[in-house]
């Protein structure tokens, strides 16, 4: 089969790809920038893995769809972009109906959430529900799967999960730990995405699908401290408003508070099946929770994790379209050059810089890196806790701390970073490598005066920070 798959680069998008190459389908993928797609990762399925590069947000920029389209996936979400994110979904499935009505596609294969109908519903459950009515405004028929919380490695929910497990021996608990959900593995979302194709019977109809489990958030918490082998203690208290909530979420995990205030809201709605169709549709066994968090941490500690929820640029704060203008300012700035000749080989100081950052830490005065993040945390920004995709592998659009990647070119020896933190301007980090020579810019573009009195506020600890990190970097440590 000939299949479209849009937001190919997002969380689902790089595990469902694989698996249907695998399964010996031809996929043409929809991304907003080629450049951050792991070509690297289909080394044996370049014919039948097609590119194409668009923005749903601008319907002027999307390329035509191939005219002879078996099924297209639906799998684009804004809901960690912040902002009014139900206005930009309804946007974006109005593009993707709109390009799609001009092919010959004959299904649409849509991942939902599950909802409870006797309860209102959050403004994220809402809006999913508003793009499944969209889509089946589509010439194509439509299939629809509901599912409760994804568990895999890199998945949102499981970060949240193992962020509180993980840091938390006491833990405060409000009302809303005690709404039902029925996880379901990521292995099982994928089987049953793929599965659909071989049942052109299920075409206009819609699926719940979940794991084996009906489970409280509670016991989600209960389970992974289980499978780490970690006591801890749940106070649950009545007080703690959704508001107060997603903060409490978004100090104590890696997430955005965007995404913190979407998800709370949504845990007063219960996210059990309510049909077991797809079961008899595509019987297959259902991984329990248990599992599931097994599988996953096995993935981290392999560095197999094919693709998380941070990576999106949705869940940073850079426009998309700024990593289209690659070059660096050099007027109205402040910068910091350093440059140092090598005292190690080309490739050990390159593998340093491609390792800074995550749980490998930063060459000078880690220490000092670790209060900033704390500071930008606390005034809402990033943070440190996003961490890195691989601890030595990078590619533009990755996440990188409280950075993002604009170009990471071993070849040429050049990294360029955006800083995503809370700053009163901008600001890049370069790193290039020429000549025998590191070279190494730091680059501010204020904003206003309280953004000049910035730059020169922390003046005093560049100068310790940034020469020492250099020589470090040339001499191939980190």
């Amino acid at each position: 089969m000939h299949l479209l798959v849009t937001g190919a680069n997002g969380y689902i998008g790089l595990r469902l790809i694989p698996a249907l190459l695998e399964a010996g389908h031809r996929v043409t993928a929809v991304v907003r920038d080629r450049r951050r797609f792991p070509f690297a990762d289909f080394p044996k399925s370049e014919d039948r893995l097609r590119i194409l590069e668009g923005d749903f947000l601008k319907p002027e920029s999307l390329p035509g769809f191939p005219e002879e389209i078996d099924a297209a996936y639906y799998l684009l979400h804004s809901m960690g972009g912040g902002g009014d994110f139900a206005e930009k979904e309804k946007a974006v499935a109005k593009s993707f109906v709109a390009a799609l009505d001009q092919t010959n596609c004959r299904r649409i294969i849509y991942l939902g959430g599950l909802v409870d109908q006797n309860k209102e519903l959050s403004v994220h459950l809402r809006s999913r529900q508003e793009v499944e009515a969209l889509l089946d405004s589509a010439k194509a028929g439509l299939t629809v799967l509901r599912a409760s919380i994804i568990v895999g490695s890199g998945s949102a929910s499981f970060e949240i999960v193992r962020d509180l497990a993980e840091k938390l021996p006491v833990m405060i608990c409000p009302r809303w730990v005690g709404t039902l959900c029925q996880p379901i593995a990521i292995r099982n979302v994928i089987d049953y995405l793929t599965g659909l194709l071989d049942h052109p019977d299920t075409v206009d109809r819609t699926f719940d699908i979940g794991g084996p489990e009906v489970l409280r958030y509670r016991d989600l918490l209960e389970g992974y401290a289980k499978v780490r082998g970690l006591k801890r203690l749940f106070i649950p208290v009545p007080f703690l408003s959704p508001s107060l909530s997603s903060w409490w979420l978004y100090v104590m995990t890696s997430t955005t508070f965007s995404l913190a205030r979407a998800l709370v809201q949504s845990m007063k709605n219960e996210t059990v099946c309510r049909d077991k169709a797809i079961r008899e549709v595509i019987p297959l066994p259902l991984i329990s929770y248990h599992d599931a968090v097994e599988l996953a941490l096995a993935r981290i500690a392999q560095n197999r994790v094919p693709s998380r929820w941070a990576d999106s640029l949705q869940a940073g704060t850079m426009d998309p379209d700024f990593i289209n203008a690659i070059r660096v300012p050099e007027h109205g700035v402040y910068s910091d050059n350093q440059e140092v000749d090598l005292t190690a080989s080309r490739e050990e100081v390159l593998n340093a810089i491609w390792s800074i950052g995550g749980q490998n830490g930063w060459p000078s005065m880690n220490w000092a890196w670790k209060i900033r993040g704390v500071l930008d945390r606390l005034s809402g920004g990033t943070g440190l806790r996003r961490g890195r995709r691989h601890p030595s592998k990078l590619r533009p659009g990755d996440p990188l701390d409280f950075w993002r990647v604009l170009v990471a070119d071993r070849t040429a020896g050049r990294l360029m970073l955006y800083a995503e933190m809370k700053l009163p301007g901008e600001a890049w980090l370069e790193f290039s490598i020429e000549n025998g020579r590191l070279r190494q810019t730091a680059t501010f573009r204020p904003q206003g005066l309280f953004g000049r009195l910035y730059w020169f506020s922390v003046l005093p600890f560049h100068w310790l920070l940034f020469p020492g990190m250099a020589r470090r970097l040339a001499a191939g440590s980190n």
